[in-house]
Protein backbone atom coordinates (compact mmCIF):
# COMPACT_ATOMS: atom_id res chain seq x y z
CA UNK A 1 0.00 0.00 0.00
CA UNK A 2 1.21 3.49 -0.70
CA UNK A 3 1.90 5.97 2.04
CA UNK A 4 -0.15 9.13 1.29
CA UNK A 5 1.94 11.05 3.86
CA UNK A 6 5.31 10.22 2.22
CA UNK A 7 7.13 13.34 0.85
CA UNK A 8 6.80 13.81 -2.99
CA UNK A 9 10.04 14.33 -5.01
CA UNK A 10 10.80 17.86 -6.24
CA UNK A 11 10.48 18.09 -10.05
CA UNK A 12 13.70 18.79 -12.02
CA UNK A 13 14.64 22.36 -12.79
CA UNK A 14 15.59 22.61 -16.45
CA UNK A 15 17.83 25.17 -18.07
CA UNK A 16 16.55 27.84 -20.49
CA UNK A 17 13.33 26.70 -22.26
CA UNK A 18 13.56 25.88 -25.98
CA UNK A 19 11.22 27.50 -28.48
CA UNK A 20 8.54 25.50 -30.28
CA UNK A 21 9.32 24.45 -33.88
CA UNK A 22 7.20 26.33 -36.45
CA UNK A 23 5.12 24.36 -38.94
CA UNK A 24 6.51 25.04 -42.44
CA UNK A 25 5.29 24.10 -45.95
CA UNK A 26 7.27 21.45 -47.84
CA UNK A 27 9.01 21.92 -51.24
CA UNK A 28 12.01 20.33 -53.10
CA UNK A 29 15.45 20.68 -51.57
CA UNK A 30 18.90 19.40 -52.44
CA UNK A 31 19.63 15.92 -51.01
CA UNK A 32 21.87 15.84 -47.95
CA UNK A 33 23.96 12.83 -46.98
CA UNK A 34 22.64 11.09 -43.86
CA UNK A 35 24.81 11.36 -40.78
CA UNK A 36 25.28 8.81 -38.05
CA UNK A 37 23.03 9.25 -34.99
CA UNK A 38 24.45 11.51 -32.31
CA UNK A 39 25.32 9.58 -29.21
CA UNK A 40 23.08 10.27 -26.25
CA UNK A 41 25.28 8.44 -23.79
CA UNK A 42 24.52 10.55 -20.76
CA UNK A 43 27.52 9.36 -18.80
CA UNK A 44 29.88 10.44 -21.62
CA UNK A 45 28.41 13.91 -22.12
CA UNK A 46 26.94 14.80 -18.74
CA UNK A 47 27.48 14.75 -14.98
CA UNK A 48 25.68 15.69 -11.78
CA UNK A 49 27.36 17.70 -9.02
CA UNK A 50 26.90 17.02 -5.33
CA UNK A 51 24.49 19.91 -5.20
CA UNK A 52 22.26 18.24 -7.85
CA UNK A 53 23.32 20.47 -10.72
CA UNK A 54 23.34 18.76 -14.10
CA UNK A 55 26.18 19.77 -16.44
CA UNK A 56 26.92 18.98 -20.11
CA UNK A 57 30.36 18.79 -21.73
CA UNK A 58 30.88 20.96 -24.77
CA UNK A 59 34.42 20.41 -26.03
CA UNK A 60 36.67 20.80 -23.01
CA UNK A 61 34.22 22.92 -21.05
CA UNK A 62 31.33 22.01 -18.79
CA UNK A 63 28.08 24.01 -18.75
CA UNK A 64 25.26 23.82 -16.23
CA UNK A 65 21.91 22.95 -17.84
CA UNK A 66 19.66 22.57 -14.78
CA UNK A 67 19.02 20.76 -11.48
CA UNK A 68 17.31 17.52 -10.48
CA UNK A 69 17.42 17.70 -6.63
CA UNK A 70 15.07 14.88 -5.65
CA UNK A 71 16.24 12.17 -8.04
CA UNK A 72 19.31 10.09 -8.50
CA UNK A 73 22.14 11.17 -10.76
CA UNK A 74 21.12 8.58 -13.36
CA UNK A 75 17.58 9.85 -13.36
CA UNK A 76 18.80 13.42 -13.73
CA UNK A 77 21.08 12.55 -16.65
CA UNK A 78 18.36 10.43 -18.29
CA UNK A 79 15.93 13.35 -18.07
CA UNK A 80 18.28 15.79 -19.80
CA UNK A 81 19.43 13.13 -22.26
CA UNK A 82 15.80 12.84 -23.43
CA UNK A 83 15.86 16.59 -24.06
CA UNK A 84 18.88 16.05 -26.29
CA UNK A 85 17.17 13.14 -28.03
CA UNK A 86 14.23 15.42 -28.82
CA UNK A 87 16.60 17.81 -30.60
CA UNK A 88 18.29 14.91 -32.42
CA UNK A 89 14.91 13.59 -33.61
CA UNK A 90 13.99 17.01 -34.99
CA UNK A 91 17.32 17.17 -36.80
CA UNK A 92 16.87 13.66 -38.16
CA UNK A 93 13.43 14.60 -39.48
CA UNK A 94 14.84 17.65 -41.26
CA UNK A 95 17.69 15.59 -42.75
CA UNK A 96 15.23 12.96 -43.98
CA UNK A 97 12.99 15.58 -45.60
CA UNK A 98 16.01 17.24 -47.22
CA UNK A 99 17.30 13.91 -48.47
CA UNK A 100 13.91 12.73 -49.76
CA UNK A 101 13.09 15.90 -51.69
CA UNK A 102 9.65 17.39 -52.03
CA UNK A 103 10.24 20.00 -49.33
CA UNK A 104 11.06 23.66 -49.81
CA UNK A 105 14.76 24.29 -49.26
CA UNK A 106 14.06 27.77 -47.94
CA UNK A 107 11.50 26.41 -45.45
CA UNK A 108 13.90 23.67 -44.35
CA UNK A 109 16.65 26.29 -43.94
CA UNK A 110 14.37 28.37 -41.71
CA UNK A 111 13.51 25.34 -39.57
CA UNK A 112 17.16 24.22 -39.38
CA UNK A 113 18.25 27.75 -38.38
CA UNK A 114 15.58 27.78 -35.68
CA UNK A 115 16.74 24.35 -34.48
CA UNK A 116 20.33 25.62 -34.37
CA UNK A 117 19.14 28.38 -32.03
CA UNK A 118 17.47 25.75 -29.82
CA UNK A 119 20.65 23.67 -29.76
CA UNK A 120 22.73 26.64 -28.60
CA UNK A 121 22.84 26.67 -24.78
CA UNK A 122 20.17 23.93 -24.81
CA UNK A 123 19.12 22.42 -21.47
CA UNK A 124 20.09 18.94 -22.66
CA UNK A 125 22.81 16.33 -22.19
CA UNK A 126 24.45 14.91 -25.32
CA UNK A 127 26.89 15.76 -28.08
CA UNK A 128 25.57 19.26 -28.56
CA UNK A 129 28.68 20.34 -30.47
CA UNK A 130 28.24 17.47 -32.92
CA UNK A 131 24.50 18.21 -33.14
CA UNK A 132 25.16 21.87 -33.99
CA UNK A 133 27.80 20.84 -36.52
CA UNK A 134 25.26 18.60 -38.26
CA UNK A 135 22.68 21.40 -38.25
CA UNK A 136 25.20 23.85 -39.74
CA UNK A 137 26.13 21.25 -42.38
CA UNK A 138 22.47 20.81 -43.26
CA UNK A 139 22.01 24.60 -43.57
CA UNK A 140 25.09 24.82 -45.83
CA UNK A 141 23.87 22.00 -48.06
CA UNK A 142 20.48 23.70 -48.42
CA UNK A 143 21.92 27.06 -49.49
CA UNK A 144 22.42 26.07 -53.17
CA UNK A 145 18.91 24.59 -53.39
CA UNK A 146 17.54 27.75 -51.77
CA UNK A 147 19.25 29.86 -54.42
CA UNK A 148 17.79 27.67 -57.17
CA UNK A 149 14.39 28.00 -55.56
CA UNK A 150 14.74 31.77 -55.45
CA UNK A 151 15.74 31.81 -59.13
CA UNK A 152 12.81 29.55 -60.06
CA UNK A 153 10.47 31.70 -57.99
CA UNK A 154 11.70 34.82 -59.80
CA UNK A 155 11.22 33.13 -63.20
CA UNK A 156 7.73 32.00 -62.16
CA UNK A 157 6.95 35.53 -61.00
CA UNK A 158 8.17 37.03 -64.31
CA UNK A 159 6.05 34.51 -66.21
CA UNK A 160 3.04 35.30 -64.03
CA UNK A 161 3.48 39.03 -64.69
CA UNK A 162 3.71 38.33 -68.43
CA UNK A 163 0.57 36.17 -68.35
CA UNK A 164 -1.44 38.71 -66.40
CA UNK A 165 -0.14 41.50 -68.65
CA UNK A 166 -1.34 39.46 -71.64
CA UNK A 167 -4.82 39.30 -70.11
CA UNK A 168 -4.76 43.07 -69.61
CA UNK A 169 -3.60 43.73 -73.18
CA UNK A 170 -6.38 41.54 -74.61
CA UNK A 171 -8.94 43.49 -72.58
CA UNK A 172 -7.44 46.78 -73.73
CA UNK A 173 -7.54 45.57 -77.36
CA UNK A 174 -11.27 44.90 -77.01
CA UNK A 175 -11.80 48.32 -75.44
CA UNK A 176 -9.92 49.92 -78.37
CA UNK A 177 -12.32 48.49 -80.98
CA UNK A 178 -15.08 50.54 -82.57
CA UNK A 179 -17.60 49.52 -79.93
CA UNK A 180 -20.49 50.94 -81.94
CA UNK A 181 -20.02 48.20 -84.55
CA UNK A 182 -19.15 45.09 -82.51
CA UNK A 183 -21.24 41.99 -81.88
CA UNK A 184 -22.01 42.48 -78.19
CA UNK A 185 -22.80 38.83 -77.55
CA UNK A 186 -19.31 37.87 -78.67
CA UNK A 187 -17.62 40.77 -76.87
CA UNK A 188 -19.43 39.93 -73.62
CA UNK A 189 -18.24 36.32 -73.84
CA UNK A 190 -14.66 37.47 -74.50
CA UNK A 191 -14.60 39.88 -71.56
CA UNK A 192 -16.17 37.29 -69.23
CA UNK A 193 -13.52 34.75 -70.23
CA UNK A 194 -10.74 37.30 -69.59
CA UNK A 195 -12.17 38.18 -66.17
CA UNK A 196 -12.42 34.48 -65.26
CA UNK A 197 -8.81 34.03 -66.41
CA UNK A 198 -7.75 37.00 -64.27
CA UNK A 199 -9.44 35.58 -61.17
CA UNK A 200 -8.03 32.08 -61.75
CA UNK A 201 -4.53 33.50 -62.24
CA UNK A 202 -4.89 35.65 -59.14
CA UNK A 203 -5.99 32.67 -57.04
CA UNK A 204 -3.65 30.00 -58.41
CA UNK A 205 -0.65 31.90 -59.72
CA UNK A 206 2.35 33.34 -57.84
CA UNK A 207 1.68 36.34 -55.66
CA UNK A 208 2.67 39.55 -57.44
CA UNK A 209 4.06 42.55 -55.67
CA UNK A 210 1.41 44.97 -54.50
CA UNK A 211 2.53 47.75 -56.85
CA UNK A 212 2.63 45.53 -59.95
CA UNK A 213 -0.67 43.84 -59.10
CA UNK A 214 -2.42 47.18 -58.53
CA UNK A 215 -1.02 48.69 -61.74
CA UNK A 216 -2.18 45.72 -63.86
CA UNK A 217 -5.56 45.63 -62.15
CA UNK A 218 -6.10 49.34 -62.80
CA UNK A 219 -5.45 48.81 -66.53
CA UNK A 220 -7.74 45.78 -66.65
CA UNK A 221 -10.45 47.55 -64.65
CA UNK A 222 -10.30 50.64 -66.90
CA UNK A 223 -10.58 48.53 -70.09
CA UNK A 224 -13.45 46.55 -68.60
CA UNK A 225 -15.16 49.76 -67.52
CA UNK A 226 -14.86 51.20 -71.05
CA UNK A 227 -16.44 48.10 -72.57
CA UNK A 228 -19.20 47.95 -69.94
CA UNK A 229 -20.04 51.63 -70.44
CA UNK A 230 -20.30 51.18 -74.21
CA UNK A 231 -22.38 48.04 -73.79
CA UNK A 232 -24.82 49.76 -71.43
CA UNK A 233 -25.11 52.69 -73.85
CA UNK A 234 -25.72 50.34 -76.79
CA UNK A 235 -28.44 48.38 -75.05
CA UNK A 236 -30.02 51.57 -73.72
CA UNK A 237 -30.29 52.89 -77.27
CA UNK A 238 -31.45 49.48 -78.45
CA UNK A 239 -34.21 49.54 -75.84
CA UNK A 240 -35.36 52.90 -77.23
CA UNK A 241 -35.36 51.49 -80.78
CA UNK A 242 -37.26 48.40 -79.66
CA UNK A 243 -39.77 50.52 -77.78
CA UNK A 244 -40.45 52.68 -80.85
CA UNK A 245 -40.76 49.64 -83.12
CA UNK A 246 -43.06 47.98 -80.60
CA UNK A 247 -45.36 51.01 -80.60
CA UNK A 248 -45.47 51.12 -84.40
CA UNK A 249 -46.18 47.40 -84.71
CA UNK A 250 -48.86 47.53 -82.04
CA UNK A 251 -50.70 50.14 -84.09
CA UNK A 252 -50.22 48.06 -87.25
CA UNK A 253 -51.82 45.08 -85.48
CA UNK A 254 -54.82 47.21 -84.56
CA UNK A 255 -55.21 48.42 -88.16
CA UNK A 256 -54.83 44.87 -89.51
CA UNK A 257 -57.45 43.51 -87.13
CA UNK A 258 -59.83 46.29 -88.20
CA UNK A 259 -59.75 44.95 -91.79
CA UNK A 260 -61.61 41.78 -90.83
CA UNK A 261 -65.00 43.25 -91.73
CA UNK A 262 -63.80 44.07 -95.27
CA UNK A 263 -62.94 40.47 -96.10
CA UNK A 264 -61.23 39.98 -99.47
CA UNK A 265 -61.32 43.71 -100.19
CA UNK A 266 -59.04 44.29 -97.20
CA UNK A 267 -56.17 42.25 -98.67
CA UNK A 268 -54.54 45.13 -100.67
CA UNK A 269 -54.56 47.30 -97.56
CA UNK A 270 -53.14 44.43 -95.52
CA UNK A 271 -50.28 44.08 -98.01
CA UNK A 272 -49.47 47.76 -97.55
CA UNK A 273 -49.50 47.24 -93.78
CA UNK A 274 -47.11 44.33 -94.25
CA UNK A 275 -44.66 46.65 -96.05
CA UNK A 276 -44.91 49.06 -93.11
CA UNK A 277 -44.31 46.17 -90.72
CA UNK A 278 -41.08 45.25 -92.50
CA UNK A 279 -39.90 48.85 -92.37
CA UNK A 280 -40.71 49.24 -88.65
CA UNK A 281 -37.55 47.45 -87.46
CA UNK A 282 -37.04 45.01 -84.62
CA UNK A 283 -38.96 45.27 -81.35
CA UNK A 284 -37.09 42.54 -79.51
CA UNK A 285 -37.59 38.82 -80.01
CA UNK A 286 -40.36 38.24 -77.47
CA UNK A 287 -42.33 41.35 -78.43
CA UNK A 288 -41.83 40.69 -82.15
CA UNK A 289 -43.04 37.11 -81.86
CA UNK A 290 -46.14 38.09 -79.90
CA UNK A 291 -47.06 41.01 -82.16
CA UNK A 292 -46.37 39.05 -85.34
CA UNK A 293 -48.68 36.26 -84.18
CA UNK A 294 -51.53 38.79 -83.91
CA UNK A 295 -50.69 40.54 -87.18
CA UNK A 296 -50.46 37.25 -89.08
CA UNK A 297 -53.73 36.02 -87.59
CA UNK A 298 -55.46 39.16 -88.94
CA UNK A 299 -54.01 38.48 -92.39
CA UNK A 300 -54.88 34.78 -92.25
CA UNK A 301 -58.53 35.73 -91.71
CA UNK A 302 -58.49 37.87 -94.88
CA UNK A 303 -56.76 35.21 -96.97
CA UNK A 304 -59.15 32.59 -95.62
CA UNK A 305 -62.02 34.71 -96.92
CA UNK A 306 -60.31 34.93 -100.29
CA UNK A 307 -59.78 31.16 -100.33
CA UNK A 308 -63.51 30.66 -99.73
CA UNK A 309 -64.33 33.11 -102.53
CA UNK A 310 -61.85 31.41 -104.87
CA UNK A 311 -63.35 28.02 -104.11
CA UNK A 312 -66.83 29.34 -104.94
CA UNK A 313 -65.61 30.98 -108.16
CA UNK A 314 -63.77 27.82 -109.20
CA UNK A 315 -66.90 25.77 -108.71
CA UNK A 316 -68.85 28.32 -110.77
CA UNK A 317 -66.16 28.20 -113.51
CA UNK A 318 -66.14 24.42 -113.90
CA UNK A 319 -68.55 24.37 -116.94
CA UNK A 320 -66.58 27.15 -118.68
CA UNK A 321 -63.33 25.27 -118.08
CA UNK A 322 -64.82 22.22 -119.78
CA UNK A 323 -65.93 24.37 -122.77
CA UNK A 324 -62.46 25.79 -123.28
CA UNK A 325 -60.78 22.41 -122.93
CA UNK A 326 -63.18 21.12 -125.64
CA UNK A 327 -62.20 24.06 -127.87
CA UNK A 328 -58.53 23.20 -127.37
CA UNK A 329 -59.21 19.66 -128.56
CA UNK A 330 -60.97 21.08 -131.62
CA UNK A 331 -58.11 23.53 -132.24
CA UNK A 332 -55.65 20.67 -132.71
CA UNK A 333 -57.09 20.36 -136.23
CA UNK A 334 -55.50 23.73 -137.12
CA UNK A 335 -52.05 22.18 -137.19
CA UNK A 336 -53.30 19.30 -139.39
CA UNK A 337 -54.93 21.58 -141.95
CA UNK A 338 -52.52 22.04 -144.91
CA UNK A 339 -54.48 24.91 -146.45
CA UNK A 340 -53.42 27.97 -144.48
CA UNK A 341 -56.56 29.96 -145.33
CA UNK A 342 -58.85 27.19 -144.08
CA UNK A 343 -56.60 26.76 -141.02
CA UNK A 344 -56.85 30.48 -140.25
CA UNK A 345 -60.63 30.46 -140.67
CA UNK A 346 -60.94 27.48 -138.31
CA UNK A 347 -58.78 29.13 -135.67
CA UNK A 348 -60.66 32.44 -135.93
CA UNK A 349 -63.99 30.71 -135.31
CA UNK A 350 -62.55 28.87 -132.29
CA UNK A 351 -61.11 32.12 -130.89
CA UNK A 352 -64.52 33.82 -131.07
CA UNK A 353 -66.09 30.89 -129.19
CA UNK A 354 -63.21 31.04 -126.73
CA UNK A 355 -63.95 34.67 -125.88
CA UNK A 356 -67.68 33.99 -125.67
CA UNK A 357 -67.09 31.45 -122.88
CA UNK A 358 -66.29 34.28 -120.44
CA UNK A 359 -63.89 34.65 -117.46
CA UNK A 360 -62.60 31.65 -115.58
CA UNK A 361 -61.50 31.37 -111.96
CA UNK A 362 -59.06 30.81 -110.49
CA UNK A 363 -56.99 33.10 -112.64
CA UNK A 364 -54.11 30.61 -112.65
CA UNK A 365 -56.36 28.08 -114.41
CA UNK A 366 -57.42 30.69 -116.96
CA UNK A 367 -53.81 31.63 -117.72
CA UNK A 368 -52.89 27.97 -118.20
CA UNK A 369 -55.71 27.48 -120.74
CA UNK A 370 -54.82 30.74 -122.51
CA UNK A 371 -51.18 29.61 -122.79
CA UNK A 372 -52.23 26.37 -124.49
CA UNK A 373 -54.37 28.29 -127.02
CA UNK A 374 -51.55 30.79 -127.57
CA UNK A 375 -49.22 27.92 -128.52
CA UNK A 376 -51.63 26.85 -131.28
CA UNK A 377 -51.96 30.44 -132.50
CA UNK A 378 -48.18 30.92 -132.59
CA UNK A 379 -47.68 27.70 -134.57
CA UNK A 380 -50.12 28.85 -137.26
CA UNK A 381 -48.55 32.30 -137.37
CA UNK A 382 -45.12 30.76 -137.93
CA UNK A 383 -46.48 28.70 -140.85
CA UNK A 384 -48.04 31.83 -142.37
CA UNK A 385 -44.80 33.78 -142.12
CA UNK A 386 -42.86 31.01 -143.86
CA UNK A 387 -45.49 30.86 -146.64
CA UNK A 388 -45.45 34.63 -147.08
CA UNK A 389 -41.68 34.71 -147.42
CA UNK A 390 -41.77 31.91 -149.93
CA UNK A 391 -44.50 33.48 -152.11
CA UNK A 392 -43.39 37.10 -151.83
CA UNK A 393 -42.64 38.38 -155.45
CA UNK A 394 -39.46 40.13 -154.35
CA UNK A 395 -38.26 37.04 -152.57
CA UNK A 396 -39.07 34.92 -155.58
CA UNK A 397 -37.06 37.26 -157.81
CA UNK A 398 -34.06 37.09 -155.55
CA UNK A 399 -34.32 33.31 -155.37
CA UNK A 400 -34.54 33.12 -159.19
CA UNK A 401 -31.38 35.17 -159.62
CA UNK A 402 -29.51 33.07 -157.10
CA UNK A 403 -30.73 29.87 -158.70
CA UNK A 404 -29.54 31.04 -162.14
CA UNK A 405 -26.14 31.92 -160.73
CA UNK A 406 -25.87 28.58 -159.01
CA UNK A 407 -26.85 26.71 -162.20
CA UNK A 408 -24.19 28.56 -164.15
CA UNK A 409 -21.63 27.80 -161.45
CA UNK A 410 -22.60 24.13 -161.40
CA UNK A 411 -22.31 23.90 -165.20
CA UNK A 412 -18.86 25.47 -165.09
CA UNK A 413 -17.71 23.19 -162.26
CA UNK A 414 -18.90 20.11 -164.14
CA UNK A 415 -16.71 21.15 -167.10
CA UNK A 416 -13.76 21.67 -164.74
CA UNK A 417 -14.36 18.27 -163.15
CA UNK A 418 -14.44 16.55 -166.56
CA UNK A 419 -11.20 18.27 -167.60
CA UNK A 420 -9.47 17.33 -164.32
CA UNK A 421 -10.52 13.71 -164.63
CA UNK A 422 -9.25 13.62 -168.19
CA UNK A 423 -5.92 15.12 -167.11
CA UNK A 424 -5.64 12.77 -164.11
CA UNK A 425 -5.29 15.71 -161.71
CA UNK A 426 -6.58 14.14 -158.50
CA UNK A 427 -6.28 17.35 -156.48
CA UNK A 428 -8.34 19.32 -159.02
CA UNK A 429 -10.87 16.50 -159.17
CA UNK A 430 -11.31 16.61 -155.36
CA UNK A 431 -11.71 20.41 -155.27
CA UNK A 432 -14.24 20.44 -158.16
CA UNK A 433 -16.23 17.61 -156.58
CA UNK A 434 -16.49 19.41 -153.22
CA UNK A 435 -17.46 22.71 -154.87
CA UNK A 436 -20.14 20.98 -156.95
CA UNK A 437 -21.61 19.27 -153.87
CA UNK A 438 -21.83 22.58 -151.99
CA UNK A 439 -23.57 24.46 -154.78
CA UNK A 440 -26.02 21.68 -155.45
CA UNK A 441 -26.94 21.76 -151.77
CA UNK A 442 -27.54 25.52 -151.94
CA UNK A 443 -29.66 25.06 -155.04
CA UNK A 444 -31.75 22.42 -153.32
CA UNK A 445 -32.32 24.76 -150.39
CA UNK A 446 -33.65 27.37 -152.77
CA UNK A 447 -36.05 24.84 -154.23
CA UNK A 448 -34.20 24.55 -157.57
Amino acid sequence: MSDDNAPKPTPPVPGPPRLAMPRMAAAPAAPVAAAAPVSSDAAEWGRVTDEGTVEVREGEDWRAVGQYPDGTADEALAYYARKFDDLAVKLGTLETRAQGGGSSASDLTKQATHLLGEAKDAAAVGDLVGLRTRIESLIASLSEATAREAEAAKAALDEAIAERTSIVEKAEAIAARDLEKVQWKQVTVEMTELFDAWQAHQQNGPRLSKGTAQQLWKRFRDARSTVDKARRSFFSELDDVHRAARDVKSRLVERAEALASRGVDGIPTYRNLLDEWKAAGRAGRKADDALWAKFKAAGDALYAARAEQSAAEEADSAPRIEEREALLVEAKAVADEADLKRARALLTRIQRQWDDVGRIFPREKERALDDRMRTIEQALKSREEVDWKRNNPETKARVGDMSSQLLEAIEKLEDELAAAEKAGDNKAVKEATEALAARRTWLSALGG
